[in-house]
């Protein structure tokens, strides 16, 4: 089996191997030695060779056809001190690890926090974080995020720019930091995932393109060219990303992966890549005793994708269900241009959570087509849900948060809805404590042309709000900086009160195994779209919670219990003094028992649980 890159082997020399079914000759430049090293190609264009006196933080190129002018860094490369233009660097393959008795929680069990490296701390560094884990534990956190670390041009870029995709990125720490923060996650049981990106790569510092045929132009993306995943020599296009996952796995310990924008993996290989890839890791989870997450991004409600492989399905663990942000946002700010025209309605929440996809074979303003498939028999904890993420932050002109785009009433009742789903809750960064500072998008690019062309495309994308001026230019480093988060916040003023809100939302998930049970008869969702009050009753064996919602923005509803088995008391009412914005006396809910009326105020939530558990 060929393994890509430098490796030690027993006897103390290392192999290097790269795939360059382009070029008629590859020579290793060790920069250390100035030496240039022959490198045996074979039928299937791989090169490799192997030398007695390379170590640990050496530098290397490849001379590629015998060309001075095309010297190139690994595709493999595991380190990239000096960004994507210089030299890869021989990484050490062995770290301390105390991890041995940590195990992941499982999806229903989990609550996920996204994360942007550079701008979670003022550092911008992995071991940066690690300060902040036992915050983030107390929060009750069990797994955190991280947006795409691969290297990237520059020291600040959203991840999605990456082109060396086996190197973390320098300036967030490089391998080691990496591996020093998971390390000290796991000691707090808490699970890492990464973002990969493996529909696209960046423009800048891109050198796939010299070595063999990565990217194919039958199929065209939002980011030009795919990769070349079924076409000719696609099997050494597949193995370079299927070993991208599996490297993390086994170098970092990694627990997880987010796919980003599957539906832009275009194959029509009788097993896609999507599916190859899927089962490589779970196959190696399996090999490794642990259960390796595999969680899709994608734009199609397709329940193909979370079918097992015994049923001709893809076999993903689990999806982003977009749906319910989505719901949630346009019900708040009354948005409802673009693809939030699919989602427009009492109506629309109210199948999200009864079902999952909102687009179940339904009529889609958006695409002016009928589009989806049905969902609603899918265990819930295979769904992964958000009031508030990298991409409907950062993806708006001004990065503004959901907080900032309704009232605190909709922030709270914004955490409700998304916290007391059926389905696997994640917070970004900074919204537990509704941090006041946007999320932009930034990028900190070289090349002339590439800059201008990032700055007039985000001019022409948000053209039609001309009336607020131009977009925050994202090769500013103001940009960048603007986008990091206040920690200090939640501990005081409004930012703590809506953070202890979060943290005993939580609390009751851990508590109720009502709460993440998955099971899809064991959640019933009672809609009342005259008032606009929605009750959830969700139950676990003896455990049973109950939630009303009163999702009408601007007017008092009262209503009753529906029918419940047991007697149940309140254990939490979002317009309680303790969590609202300023400490002035507000509406409540009635302390009652099952026959008596109970008012909400407009965008409240309270939540009722059998007396005795």
């Amino acid at each position: 089996m060929v393994t890509l890159g430098p490796q030690k082997l027993s006897n103390g020399h290392w192999q290097f191997t790269v795939w360059a079914q382009s070029c008629a000759q590859v020579d290793l430049h060790l920069l250390e030695q100035n030496q240039y090293v022959p490198m045996t190609r074979d039928e299937r264009g791989y090169f490799s060779c192997t030398v007695n006196d390379a170590q640990v933080g050496d530098k290397y190129l490849y001379r590629l056809d015998n060309d001075p002018a095309r010297e190139r860094p690994d595709p493999t490369s595991r380190w990239q001190p000096d960004g994507v233009h210089g030299a890869s660097t021989v990484i050490n393959p062995d770290f301390a690890w105390t991890d041995d008795s940590f195990s992941p929680p499982t999806l229903r069990n989990s609550i996920f926090y996204e994360l942007h490296v550079g701008t979670f701390t003022e550092e911008g560094t992995f071991e940066a974080i690690i300060p902040h884990l036992d915050r983030l534990t107390e929060l009750g956190i069990t797994s955190l995020q991280l947006m795409p670390i691969a290297q990237c041009p520059g020291e600040r870029n959203w991840g999605y720019d990456g082109v060396q995709l086996y190197a973390a990125q320098s300036n967030y720490g490089g391998i080691d930091g990496l591996r020093a923060l998971v390390n000290e996650a796991h000691k707090r049981n808490m699970a890492v995932y990464l973002d990969l990106v493996y529909n696209h790569l960046g423009p800048e510092g891109n050198y796939l393109w010299d070595f063999a045929p990565y990217f194919t132009d039958h199929y065209r993306t939002s980011w030009g060219e795919a990769l070349n995943f079924d076409g000719a020599y696609s099997d050494e296009v597949r193995k370079f990303f299927i070993d991208n996952a599996l490297y993390w796995l086994e170098v970092a310990h990694i627990d997880g992966f987010r796919l980003d924008a599957t539906h832009a993996l275009y194959d029509f290989s009788a097993v896609p890549f999507l599916e190859k890839l899927t089962t490589a890791i779970q196959d190696w989870g399996d090999a490794h005793n642990k259960r390796v997450h595999v969680i899709a991004e994608n734009d199609m409600p397709n329940r193909k994708l979370l079918l097992p492989r015994a049923v001709n399905g893809t076999g993903l663990d689990g999806q982003w269900l977009d749906d319910l942000h989505h719901c949630i946002h346009t019900h708040l700010t009354g948005e409802g241009e673009g693809y939030y025209a699919d989602f427009v309605g009492f109506d629309r929440l109210v199948k999200c959570l009864r079902e999952g996809f909102v687009r179940s074979g339904d009529w889609a303003p958006s695409r002016k087509r009928h589009l989806g498939t049905y969902s609603g028999d899918i265990p819930a904890d295979r769904f992964i849900v958000a009031s508030q993420t990298h991409d409907q932050i950062g993806n708006r002109m001004q990065g503004e948060r959901l907080h900032q785009l309704t009232d605190w009433a909709g922030a709270q009742w914004a955490a409700g809805i998304t916290l007391l789903s059926p389905y696997v809750p994640m917070l970004f960064m900074g919204q537990s404590y509704a941090d006041p500072n946007p999320f932009l998008y930034f990028t900190s690019h070289s090349d002339p042309t590439l800059i201008e062309n990032v700055r007039e495309g985000r001019k022409r994308e948000f053209a039609y709000f001309a009336d607020q001026g131009d977009p925050p230019d994202p090769q500013a480093e103001d940009t960048f900086e603007r986008s990091k988060i206040q920690h200090d916040l939640h501990a005081s003023g409004k930012h703590k009160r809506i953070y202890q809100l979060y943290k005993d939302l939580i609390a009751l998930r851990k508590m109720h195994p009502a709460l993440t049970n998955p099971d899809r008869n064991a959640t019933t969702v009672y809609a009342n779209p005259q008032q606009q009050i929605i009750w959830l009753v969700r139950t676990h064996g003896d455990d049973l919670v109950a939630i009303a919602f009163n999702c009408h923005l601007t007017r008092d509803v009262q209503t009753s219990l529906p029918p419940l088995p047991y007697t149940v008391t309140k254990v939490l009412d979002s317009s309680d003094m303790q969590y609202a914005e300023r400490k002035i006396l507000r509406p409540r809910s009635l302390d009652v028992m099952n026959d008596s009326a109970i008012t909400l105020p407009p965008k409240s939530f309270v939540i009722y649980a059998r007396e005795d558990t």
